[in-house]
């Protein structure tokens, strides 16, 4: 788990600094505290910050060069089945020097070449220079749990695990990218292949790019299936899920470092912890925040587990002067980024590297086996699609008619914008779903002069073309896949490692193995969800694992008391931030819209705080990487 970062100038032929390299490294060092490497030859450069995890010896730093001088590589993640591709290459004849997956990973290239990645197990972002081709090769992971930027100009290429990398490159310039802001305000994230930056690109997950003569050529090389299905018993395809799941976490225990894991008192990170305290040796570590306000309060849930498996339990309260580190979090986060669970995340990060420096977690465990609450058909929606259509068209005619001034929480209003958001179709009903600011909101809000340009196309079309890539048969699959192709790597994961490697931490995920997913998808839904009981096969096989009580309650999700927050810590900041000059000059949105929002939110007419978090975050964003 490191950083990368690196240059080649293809198309001028310009010989790279060396020192803008080290400039690059040093802008992402918290990555890899454990050193830095650069290797610049001619019009190529890599460079490398080491967080050491195996073979912690000189030999395995990086950047790495094969035998034969041919291929550069600097690679940030771990290939978990290393030690088995490694063996079929020493039956080829291929000699190793060290214990590294970064060693095996450069030979497998050499071998194979692209097709290297269809035998890699793990989460990966990685460049290979081919010295005698010319040519460089980028790949990310199949789900996008390490990042990869990208930026072509004028001389050729360069790549970094953040985009703060290339404020050390003088060719950069900080320009925002309206459209990825358009985007942001829709969905709280920038989605790939987009970046917050004009000319910075995300390489998208299961994707690869070869950069040769001048252009990038991107090509995707895995997506998950849906059809057709497993043919198994319940009880078969419990005993296949726990054999699958316990070989992910036995395979994420390789380390040569400290080892823990976060126990958040959920479903998933508590199956994890099981499956991790019966492959130790000794007693796991586990880690968890919790709040002051008990009502977000998870701490009694993950202390069930850490007593039932004796683990070494660290715990850590949140309280509400974590506002103030929201700067922090915003210089770390690199783009606008609205997921305010990124405060407790980094905390529990910080928290956890004191004791550890591997960490596994719960992420994906709701997005292949139907966990969240939205997954479940809504019953006004199935009461709208039961209703007849002369009522149905009646509904939608009285809704127009009716004045319906969006910032409003009266009934009538509520009313009226239910009964819009039920007209269009349900894959555009859950693009809305997934929304911080929905379209109607956006219409009501936007300075008229962004409104057009953030509009076309219309920001919903992230989600549409998802489904339309799926080969779901059946609408909850489809919305599974859905999330997996935009919302994980966008949102979740997109937080994680962020958090995580803000304080030098690597985070492992076994459910974000490649195996378990495509399992997973290959399960007929009502293996997933039954009737409204959410992943349905994977409470069957926790209930081995887990206390009964820890199954039975109902969801809390890893949120924070934003809503009060903003009537009380955050207030004077909000104000002063998304009222101010500054902001109403960037021409984005109406500042007596903004002041309303804020007003109804804080005088308590209507709850607004994901709203306002997304909004205070972008000026924030703007303020750290643009105006400064």
């Amino acid at each position: 788990m490191c950083g990368i970062a690196g240059r080649v100038n293809l198309l001028s032929g310009a010989p790279v600094d060396p020192a803008s390299i080290e400039a690059m490294c040093r802008r992402i060092a918290h990555r890899g505290p454990d050193g830095q490497g650069t290797l610049v030859e001619g019009f190529a450069g890599f460079g490398h910050r080491r967080l050491a995890i195996l073979d912690l010896s000189d030999a395995a730093s990086q950047p790495m060069v094969s035998p034969d001088g041919r291929h550069w590589i600097v690679f940030n993640g771990e290939i978990y089945n290393f030690l088995e591709i490694r063996r079929e290459l020493e039956a080829r004849g291929v000699r190793f020097r060290t214990s590294s997956d970064t060693e095996v990973l450069l030979a497998s290239y050499s071998a194979f070449g692209p097709a290297c990645l269809e035998r890699l197990r793990g989460m990966f972002a990685f460049a290979i220079w081919d010295v005698e081709e010319r040519t460089l090769f980028l790949a990310r992971d199949r789900v996008g749990k390490k990042p990869l930027f990208y930026r072509v100009d004028k001389d050729g290429i360069a790549f970094a695990s953040e985009p703060q990398a290339f404020y050390a490159d003088v060719r950069f310039e900080a320009r925002p990218a309206r459209r990825a802001v358009a985007l942001y305000l829709a969905y709280g994230y920038v989605p790939s292949p987009l970046s917050a930056f004009e000319g910075v690109c995300k390489l998208p997950p299961a994707h690869y790019g070869i950069f040769k003569d001048g252009r990038l050529e991107v090509s995707r090389y895995w997506r998950l299936h849906y059809s057709p299905k497993v043919d198994l018993t319940e009880a078969d395809a419990v005993e296949r899920l726990l054999e699958l799941m316990s070989e992910a976490v036995r395979l994420r225990l390789i380390s040569d470092v400290p080892l823990g894991a976060f126990l958040s008192g959920g479903v998933d990170s508590s199956v994890v912890v099981a499956l991790m305290a019966q492959l130790s040796n000794g007693p796991v570590k586990t880690f968890s925040i919790g709040f002051e306000e008990e009502e977000f309060d998870e701490l009694p849930y993950a202390r069930l587990v850490a007593e039932r498996y004796g683990t070494h339990h660290e715990e850590f309260v949140v309280r509400s002067d974590a506002v103030a580190m929201i700067p922090k979090l915003v210089r770390h986060y690199g783009e606008p980024f609205a997921d305010s669970s990124a405060i407790p995340t980094y905390y529990l990060s910080e928290l956890t590297r004191r004791h550890v420096t591997v960490a596994l977690n719960g992420d994906a465990g709701d997005e292949s086996f139907a966990g969240y609450t939205r997954y479940v058909p809504a019953p006004k929606a199935e009461l709208y699609a039961r209703t007849p259509s002369s009522v149905r068209r009646l509904l939608a005619k009285i809704g127009r008619a009716l004045p319906v001034p969006v910032l409003s929480a009266s009934l009538p209003a509520r009313a009226a914008r239910w009964v819009q958001v039920m007209q269009g179709d349900p894959q555009h009903r859950y693009a809305e779903s997934m929304m911080c600011l929905d379209s109607a909101l956006r219409r009501r809000i936007y300075a008229s002069e962004f409104l057009a340009e953030a509009e076309t196309p219309d920001p919903a079309e992230i989600v549409l073309g998802a489904y339309g890539a799926s080969d779901a048969k059946d609408f909850t699959d489809a919305t599974m896949h859905t999330d997996i192709e935009t919302y994980l790597p966008g949102d979740i994961l997109v937080k994680v490692d962020i958090a995580t490697m803000a304080h030098g931490l690597e985070g492992r995920s076994p459910f974000l193995d490649h195996r378990v997913m495509e399992f997973a998808a290959s399960l007929p839904v009502h293996f997933k969800l039954r009737g409204r009981e959410k992943k349905y096969l994977l409470r069957r096989a926790a209930r081995r694992l887990v206390p009964d009580s820890l199954l039975d309650r109902p969801k809390k999700g890893f949120s924070i008391p934003l809503a009060r927050w903003f009537r009380g810590e955050l207030r004077s900041m909000a104000f002063d931030v998304l009222l101010s000059r500054r902001a109403a000059e960037r021409g984005i949105m109406s500042r007596p819209r903004v002041e309303a929002l804020l007003r109804d939110h804080c005088e308590g007419r209507y709850e607004w705080h994901v709203q306002l978090w997304t909004l205070l975050m972008l000026e924030l964003w703007f303020r750290e990487f643009v105006d400064a």
